[in-house]
């Protein structure tokens, strides 16, 4: 064990961790969700990241020597790889706009830079968390920088995913073009439509929710890294900020520019809402097709049945031999997730108060989660679900054939009042027999 102590006192704490008192005054404080900043892989790596590129410029600004920058970058590359995850033990949803996170981040890399320069943990010399690790910095710039950095890292998988998603649907639209079924409108008999055709729909709204996603986080590249707390700079040299996120574009390999205003960047987070807006939008597409392929794919028997959806597991329990849309099922409770998320990241933009939006946090999170909910469930979505997609053809074939298609055609042909009269006069069977069987031309060249 070894004791630190800070202005409300000394802990002991295990000599087997990298993290100090400020990580344990947090856990003890602040934590409630179970979600600990170890689950958050991108975003560790993310912070590790703006560290780095804040030791390369305030060593190059002369902020602090090159031993020290140097073994703070050391220690910021080896949690870029990866290294030392179990060390973030903290609630990554906790008050004082992020500071837990911070200082976690902090101790951790100043125990390994002391490490490596022969200094015990715990020391904090000649490399202290507040002095170095954080010099030029803020909770507020490092964290609003390095959640937009850790998004845009998560959505690429789920970029590809949503592709994926939409080649299979596509090439299912191929493949259902020749199979005549039923449209339907207010959950009525419509006319005859091709079952490709309902597929390229879905298709092609999936392409452009991904596409507008896209477009809102491009946007998450504008960051305030410099700005300090506030956004005015004050606490980082003219010769840091003038470099450090030229530094962290280096160290991540993205483009990053500073936001056109910093004051505006830790007041307001209507970005991160903009694209939790597009999740929830994107979200609501994969419900309605989620439940359209339980729709057409329900019965066996007594259902639609137009469609058969692979068969992955039992259904039932009860039921011998019952085969459920587990996996539609699956899609659609991912989908309220991703939805309750936006809620609460809605919720935190109306709730910034003054110079700087606190619950930042808590919206960055919701965002991780709702991306990485989303990659996971679309990606067994599509392999296990769309790709094994078969049409019932006999079923489609009877459906497009029944009463209404029929009478749509005959509509075409004589006439919206002329057909509302015989249905009257000779009744749905009749007209319907009359109409397949060639009787139909023959009775209305009469008049």
């Amino acid at each position: 064990m070894r004791e630190e102590e800070d202005q409300f006192g000394t802990i002991e704490i295990s000599n087997d961790v990298l993290y100090g008192i400020q990580t344990v005054r947090t856990l003890q404080n602040l934590s409630f969700s179970g979600r600990k900043l170890s689950h958050y892989p991108t975003y560790i790596e993310s912070l590790a990241m703006v560290k780095k590129a804040a030791a390369l410029a305030n060593q190059e600004a002369g902020v602090f020597d090159g031993q020290i920058g140097s073994a703070i970058i050391h220690a910021c590359e080896s949690l870029i790889k990866g290294d030392h995850r179990g060390q973030f033990p903290i609630d990554i949803l906790h008050g004082g706009g992020g500071i837990g996170t911070n200082m976690n981040v902090n101790e951790v890399i100043a125990n390994l830079a002391n490490e490596s320069l022969g200094y015990p943990r715990g020391s904090y010399s000649p490399v202290h968390p507040a002095d170095h690790v954080n010099a030029s910095q803020s909770t507020s710039d490092v964290c609003h920088t390095a959640i937009r950095l850790a998004i845009m890292k998560s959505f690429q998988p789920l970029f590809a995913a949503l592709d994926q998603l939409v080649e299979g649907i596509k090439a299912k639209a191929s493949e259902f073009q020749d199979v005549t079924t039923i449209a339907r409108t207010c959950l009525q008999d419509g006319m005859r439509v091709q079952l490709g055709d309902t597929f390229s729909g879905y298709s092609q709204v999936i392409k452009r929710r991904l596409l507008t996603l896209e477009e809102a986080v491009t946007k998450l590249q504008t960051v305030n890294l410099g700005g300090t707390v506030i956004g005015s700079g004050v606490g980082a040299p003219k010769a840091y900020r003038d470099t450090v996120v030229s530094k962290l574009c280096e160290v991540s390999g993205i483009e990053l520019t500073h936001r056109e205003n910093l004051y505006d960047a830790a007041q307001n987070i209507d970005d991160l809402a903009s694209v939790s807006s597009e999740l929830r939008i994107l979200a609501s597409c994969l419900l309605k097709l989620a439940k359209d392929l339980r729709l057409l794919s329900s019965g066996p028997e007594a259902g639609f049945a137009e469609i058969q959806l692979p068969a992955v597991q039992a259904g039932s329990s009860f039921f011998p031999g019952k085969v459920n849309p587990v996996i539609p099922e699956t899609m659609i409770q991912c989908c309220f997730q991703v939805i309750g998320c936006d809620h609460v990241i809605q919720t935190t933009l109306e709730h910034g108060e003054l110079g700087l939006n606190v619950f930042e946090g808590a919206a960055g999170a919701n965002l991780l989660d709702a991306l990485g909910m989303l990659e996971k469930a679309l990606g067994t979505f599509t392999e296990k679900c769309i790709k094994g997609i078969e049409p019932n053809r006999e079923r489609c074939e009877e459906l497009a054939n029944s009463f209404i298609p029929v009478i749509v055609e005959l509509k075409e042909k004589i006439g919206y009042t002329a057909a509302t009269r015989l249905v009257k006069e000779k009744g749905k069977e009749e007209l319907k027999y009359m109409i397949q069987n060639g009787g139909i031309e023959r009775d209305t060249s009469n008049e």
